[in-house]
Order: structure tokens, then sequence, then C-alpha cells
């Protein structure tokens, strides 16, 4: 870990950050994003060395950032997330929950392990890192949590049942821990991209699968990673001191239809 570099403003100055899924995609950006506004963060993921790659970037400009190998669905493996963060930085006042999977299938057509996988990271893994992050905010004199849900939770076009679904649940389970936590000066939103051009985004491989997506979308275009960072950032920051227990919808227009 080393000092940080004053490349943003400071909007996060000396904040103990987490993020999860953050060697890929929109955890990568939130990551980068969060050590330019001088935060310190570790960055989590199943893969360590995608986390590691993206410490690797933060440093080489002179931010502070540590990875760890972090399994959301794990109990033990997040409690250690939690308790290595503590140690590292003296306490957490940020929390990122990114991490997450998706897949194809109807409610026919899907097989009940798939069901159990997607909603063991995407939901379960947002209860279990706020169950352990919460009480070490509490600690901090309160925070804010950051959950990136999806527009997939507010409409019903997806392919898949168990994505929305797991979104859905995201959502609700962020309104009741705003709700429950607000006293303890610990704030909880929701970030609901649209579709943003990453490697998760797997269909826009085909280029008519990709060019009528895009057709979907009043700004004609699909979301970029550093505009969800931007979202999440403004969240996290002191700048939304006083918002708790909603959604930012970041997603060109689309549901505005």
């Amino acid at each position: 870990m080393t000092g940080t570099k004053a490349d943003g403003s400071g909007r996060l100055r000396g904040k103990a950050s987490i993020v999860t899924g953050g060697g890929a995609g929109i955890g990568r950006a939130i990551s980068i994003l969060f050590a330019r506004e001088a935060a310190r963060v570790s960055v989590a993921d199943i893969n360590l060395g995608a986390a590691q790659a993206t410490v690797g970037t933060i440093t080489d400009s002179g931010g502070s950032a540590f990875a760890l190998a972090a399994d959301v669905s794990d109990e033990a493996g997040v409690e250690r997330m939690i308790r290595e963060t503590e140690a590292a930085y003296g306490g957490l006042d940020i929390l990122v929950n990114n991490a997450g999977v998706g897949t194809d299938g109807d409610v026919v057509k899907l097989s009940e392990g798939e069901w159990h996988r997607v909603l063991d990271v995407n939901l379960k893994g947002v209860f279990l890192c706020c169950k352990y992050a919460i009480p070490a905010m509490k600690k901090s004199g309160g925070g804010s949590i950051v959950n990136i849900a999806s527009i997939a939770a507010r409409v019903g076009g997806s392919v898949s049942c168990v994505y929305p679904a797991s979104k859905a649940g995201v959502v609700a389970l962020s309104r009741n821990t705003a709700l429950r936590f607000a006293k303890d000066g610990i704030r909880v939103n929701c970030v609901c991209p649209g579709h943003v051009d990453t490697a998760l985004t797997y269909s826009l491989k085909d280029p008519e699968v990709r060019e009528a997506l895009i057709g979907k979308y009043p700004l004609g275009r699909l979301g970029t990673a550093e505009e969800i960072a931007a979202a999440v950032l403004f969240l996290a920051s002191d700048e939304a001191s006083f918002i708790t227990g909603t959604e930012l919808i970041v997603d060109g227009g689309y549901t505005a239809q």
C-alpha cells in the first residue's frame, strides 16, 4: 500500500472502502475512481489475479489499495474480508456490493442449481457483506453502502428469470437495511445500471443482438463502467449525505419509456 495521489478532488479522502467484484468491469472502474478520489480501497474478487491487476493500476498511479480473494457467497470468507480491511485501514467507511453473476433461462428451462448459484452470489452475497460490514461501520461512526442492482429489477424483458429476481431482492434488502441502520449513521442505496459495455454482457458479442439492444436506448448507446462508477462515487460520498434507501437509475433513458 502507498499514499494517495491527488488526481481527483479528494471526495473520499481517507475513507476505508471495500469493492467486491473489483477485478473487472464495473467493480474495477469503481475501485480505480475511489482511489483517484483519495479513498483507501480493498479490492475483493473471487479471482485474486484480477484483483491484483486492479490494485496494480491503482498503486502505479500513487493510490492506496490491496487485493483480497473473496467469494461473497461464503460467510467465513466475507467475515475475513471485513476483518482484513479493518486491520489494514483501521476501520471501514464504504462498502460497494458489486460482485454478481448472470445466466439465461426461464422458469421452465433454468436448473435449480443455476437458480441457487445466482441467488447465492447476487443476493446472499449482499446480505453477508452487509452483515459483517455494518458492525465495522458502527465502530467507525457510520458509513455508506452502495449495492449494485439493475434495471432488470424493474422491467420484465430479461431472458433470465433468476437474475432480475436476485436484483429485485437487492433493492428490497437495501431499503430494509437503510431504514434499520439509519440511526447508526449508515446510509444504504442502490445503483441500477442499464446495459453496460463490459465482459458480463456476453450476448453483445453478436453484432445483430448488440445493435438491436442499442436501438432500445434513447441516448443511442450502452453505458460505460466509468459512468456507473461515477454514480456510485456520488452515493458513497458526503455529497449524498441526505440520501438513503433509494435507487439511482443509470440507464440512458431505457426505463423512462
